[in-house]
């Protein structure tokens, strides 16, 4: 059986370049890091293209939240 929750192949198994380990690494926040995670995955599940517009979706939304200038994202720490 495929493991779903610890390590999961879809976001690159347990290697140095497993998504979580990658945006800890790099501390990235919530929409960039959608961003990295979806385009990562999106060669290795059922629906590249799906995973692809997410990507879009979550970095569209953090340029808008940008160009807002009312939203400022979180200091790294």
């Amino acid at each position: 059986m495929k493991e779903a929750v610890n390590h999961p192949s879809h976001y690159g198994g347990d290697t140095p370049y497993e998504v979580i380990k990658v945006l800890e690494a790099w501390q990235l926040g919530f929409h960039l890091g959608n961003v990295v995670k979806y385009v990562a995955r999106s060669d290795k599940k059922s629906n590249e293209l799906e995973d692809l517009k997410k990507a879009k979706w979550y970095l569209e939304r953090y340029i808008t939240l940008l160009e807002s200038r009312t939203w400022k994202p979180l200091e790294k720490e």
